[in-house]
């Protein structure tokens, strides 16, 4: 099921983008309000929009724009809209993306060749470990997917290892779209309950919100805790709201592929000029064929590699690597810059710690302080001596490190006003 124009040259993918590209700009100038203003204001003439170098003289658009104008992005009136969805609001307030009926049909597209890319078939049973409603639209992207795949599905949602095993142990999935850390929930549910987890038939995960790998594509911490245990082939991928696609990786695990028939993608320095060749920086994208909400030039906030040598696989796409961070969430501390991800890896080394929250405050000074409070199945000094330790020989600095109960933290992580655990809280001032 891989479209062809995956397995074309770079020259005709190219040749496809830039087609698409003039076609979305025509489309924004002529319904976006937003888009309309923005060009009239800047003197844009986007018939000088040809190729995706030209991408450069068009301005960017921010999580802050769609804030504040957020009405204004739509190109079709309200009455077009059969389904209406929310970002998670991690990094804001939430934004509201309205989907037409060719919106939803896109979004099936993506979802069942992103599927396709890691290896579900029809005849495949998946079981879905995420919420569908509270205006998610991811859980609703991988049900149309599977649903245009002709794949079972089983919509169990989020949470409570007993009902996750009833339903794999009774409608036997081969698949399952899950957080990752979820999974070691259900390992240790399944060897408390005497369930034989390597015998359930469970062939991969389709693994959202967590990163599984590191810059060079080796299993992180987390991916092999997993695996190490189950054995199953964990997929990782990347998607947001705002972009209605996803990247995700095929068998050979070197990145998320690129769908250039729905979406282009420029990865950005601080000027919002491309970076070099293979350098990390800010993705930005631009979305194709989007009736109701397309973006251009829209920047994410999440700092990532793009790769572009031909994958095993026989696509000719880019690939995006694993988030290295979000730019919102960049910590200077002493000196050193850290993001969240790479504070996880080293928690997660420790099979003590049973859960945790990193917080980040504006000190007395102006700089920022990071507080890492900890649920441990057993505490002592000598523990926490050798988390500081770890944190010193990974990443050169010591945060300051509390240890507290499971229920205190799962309180904050399992918030009832949130689609998915939250781990870092910023509590910054802004300067």
């Amino acid at each position: 099921m891989i479209p062809k124009i995956e397995l074309a040259t770079i020259a005709e993918i190219k040749a496809l983008q830039e087609q698409k590209l003039q076609e979305a700009l025509a489309y924004v100038n002529a319904h976006s309000p937003y888009y309309q203003r923005l060009f009239a204001e800047r003197d844009i003439d986007i018939s000088q929009i040809k190729t995706l170098e030209d991408l450069v003289l068009l301005p960017v658009t921010t999580k802050e724009d769609l804030q504040k104008s957020n009405d204004d992005f739509m190109c079709v009136p309200m009455t077009k809209i059969v389904d209406f969805a929310t970002t998670s609001g991690t990094l804001g307030e939430p934004v509201t993306f309205g989907m037409t009926d060719a919106d939803l049909e896109r979004l099936a597209y993506n979802e069942a060749i992103s599927f396709d890319c890691a290896g579900i078939r029809e005849g495949d049973i998946v079981q879905l470990m995420t919420t569908i409603d509270r205006r998610f639209m991811a859980g609703l992207a991988y049900f149309l997917g599977l649903r245009k795949m002709k794949v079972g599905v089983i919509r169990v949602g989020a949470g409570i290892p007993e009902l996750q095993w009833d339903s794999i142990k009774k409608y036997k999935p081969t698949y399952l779209i899950t957080v990752p850390s979820f999974l070691l929930k259900l390992i240790e549910y399944a060897e408390t309950h005497n369930i034989d987890y390597n015998n359930s038939g469970i062939k991969g995960a389709i693994c959202i919100g967590e990163p599984l790998r590191n810059p060079d594509f080796s299993p992180n911490v987390l991916a092999k805790k997993i695996t190490e245990k189950w054995n199953l082939k964990l997929f990782s991928t990347y998607a947001s709201t705002e972009m209605s696609t996803a990247f995700t990786e095929c068998e050979h695990f070197n990145g998320g592929h690129h769908h250039p028939e729905l979406i282009i993608v420029e990865v950005l320095d601080e000027n919002n000029q491309p970076v070099k060749n293979g350098e990390s920086g800010e993705l930005a994208f631009t979305t194709l064929g989007i009736e109701a909400m397309p973006l251009v030039r829209f920047k994410t906030g999440d700092i990532v590699q793009l790769h572009d040598s031909p994958c095993t696989c026989g696509r000719n796409t880019l690939r995006v690597g694993p988030v290295i961070g979000r730019k919102q969430q960049m910590i200077k501390y002493k000196g050193t810059t850290l993001y969240p991800p790479a504070m996880n890896d080293v928690l997660n080394d420790f099979d003590n710690i049973e859960n945790h929250i990193i917080e980040i405050y504006t000190n007395d000074l102006g700089t920022d302080e990071i507080v890492i409070k900890l649920a441990v199945k057993e505490e002592s000094e000598a523990f926490l001596n050798e988390i500081k330790d770890h944190f010193r020989a990974k990443l050169r600095v010591t945060p300051k490190i509390i240890f507290t109960t499971t229920a205190i933290l799962n309180q904050l992580i399992f918030n009832p006003m949130s689609r998915k655990p939250i781990h870092f809280f910023d509590h910054r001032k802004s300067m």
